[in-house]
């Protein structure tokens, strides 16, 4: 059985050397990384989309939260053993390579960098709503390119430029939910703002009980929550950038359940309580109720400028990890070699070039054929973020399996309750490919996401073929 990079890597050091032919800058510090990690894990979504998973499972639905996101913890977790042992760029796809194949390998990493192409597609798009709630004569595309261009620009100087930005967009979003919940907790206790006596826990159970949909509720509602989680993985493309990945990966992915219960959990709890749960999203939004109740001026300027800096955001770590898995396919010979080219300022100027134009296209193609083309990708979308966080569970597994048992002992980040958690997070995304299927929204993603991993692995195999009639090796 091969030999894992991490056991052979000496134990005591900090910076261990990539084994991908990387040589990009470890510019990310500390408070970088806890802010990608903390932006990944809050989206639109949050905002604006928590109201449909509300009306499948009741109050319940903090119960879907809190499965989600032990799930996703574990998942961070896998991947983060192997981030601190391996800390190199595309993290997904070298470790399928290095510890499954190539043919996981490379579908892992086009994998993935469709997955957020169709992703950054969708924040792009919405760019030009957020804008009109203030220039409503601004063209949707105008703004989608201006977006476009100065998101691309940032991605293109040395990578701290990217973490600052990110780091300044991503505390954006986190104020105002936290805002959010102070604001809505003051509501709860004291009823200021309502004219009414405190409303207290009541609405958890007034309108059918705690769980009005059933256990069915609870499951239904957790193919909603599991993809609101997209992002998160983001800190296993930053380990190859951080200038300390043994210190800062472990404490960003430790704090990923915590930030999942506050802001998530914590967020929906007081919505809950604030409103009667079949009627939350039909007033506007929750939020901007929230803040006009405690006298915020302005809530829903204040709210449009969250949820435009929650899409900005979105794009910019998409194009960002797009950008370094283009580079890591291009060191493993699965995309040209152009793409693994760096500028001078140690950026992957080939793959963000051709990843932001890849999105430009596809904004376009949205705005020409929205009734086909977006509803697609976006099946495609959804069913590569589930395939991409098993792979990861998976390949976690064949990591392991590459270990002997003084080097397992010695691992400096080691997953809980592995091998049987991987099991449990492998057992649970089956569980969710059948919850999808019974809902109409989602069965297209189990029909056109097949679809997508039959081109992937049919491109792999041409590719070989070609390469071998050239008298290349694959």
């Amino acid at each position: 059985m091969p030999t894992s990079a991490a056991a052979t890597a000496d134990p005591d050091t900090t910076h261990l050397a990539p084994t991908d032919g990387d040589t990009l800058h470890r510019g990310l510090k500390n408070r970088h990384i806890q802010m990608i990690a903390l932006g990944g894990a809050i989206g639109t979504g949050l905002f604006y989309g928590s109201a449909s998973s509300v009306h499948r499972a009741g109050p319940a639905i903090l119960i879907s939260y809190a499965i989600g996101g032990l799930i996703i913890f574990l998942v961070m977790r896998a991947l983060g053993e192997m981030s601190v042992e391996e800390p190199v760029t595309g993290a997904f796809a070298h470790y399928a390579r290095t510890h499954w194949g190539e043919l996981p390998g490379y579908y892992s990493g086009w994998n993935y960098w469709f997955s957020y192409v169709a992703v950054s597609m969708a924040e792009l798009t919405v760019v030009g709503v957020y804008i009109n709630h203030w220039w409503p004569t601004v063209p949707a595309w105008v703004s989608a390119a201006v977006c476009l261009a100065v998101i691309t620009a940032v991605n293109l100087i040395e990578v701290s430029a990217y973490g600052e930005f990110e780091f300044w967009f991503a505390l954006i979003k986190v104020v105002a939910i936290v805002a959010m919940i102070i604001g809505g907790l003051i509501i709860i206790t004291t009823g200021v703002g309502t004219n009414e006596p405190p409303v207290g826990l009541t609405n958890l159970t007034a309108h059918g009980g705690f769980m009005p949909q059933g256990l069915w509720g609870v499951a239904s509602a957790l193919a909603v929550v599991m993809f609101a989680f997209g992002g998160v993985e983001l800190i296993g493309i930053a380990a190859g950038e951080a200038d300390n990945p043994r210190t800062t990966i472990p404490r960003a992915i430790n704090q990923v359940i915590h930030r999942i219960f506050l802001f998530y959990v914590g967020a929906v709890f007081v919505m809950l309580c604030l409103f009667p749960w079949n009627q939350i999203g039909q007033n506007g939004s929750p939020f901007v109720t929230i803040f006009d109740q405690i006298g915020v001026p302005y809530a829903g300027d204040i709210l449009n400028v969250v949820v435009l800096s929650a899409a900005v955001s979105a794009y910019n770590s998409g194009l960002y990890s797009n950008g370094r898995m283009l580079h890591t396919l291009a060191h493993q010979g699965n995309a040209p070699r152009f793409l693994g080219q760096l500028s001078r300022t140690g950026a992957p100027a080939a793959g963000v070039l051709v990843s932001s134009a890849v999105t430009a296209s596809a904004v376009l193609l949205v705005a020409l054929f929205p009734k086909d083309v977006f509803g697609y990708v976006m099946a495609v979308a959804l069913f590569a973020a589930g395939t991409n966080w098993a792979m990861i569970t998976y390949t976690h597994l064949r990591f392991r399996r590459g270990l002997t048992e003084a080097q397992l002992a010695r691992l400096h980040f080691p997953m809980p309750g592995a091998p049987y958690s991987n099991y449990l997070v492998l057992g649970f995304f089956v569980v969710l490919l059948g919850v999808m299927w019974t809902q109409e929204n989602f069965r297209p993603a189990l029909i056109v996401g097949p679809l997508w991993a039959a081109l992937l692995i049919a491109s792999y195999y041409i590719r070989r073929h070609l390469l071998s009639r050239r008298g290349e090796s694959a």
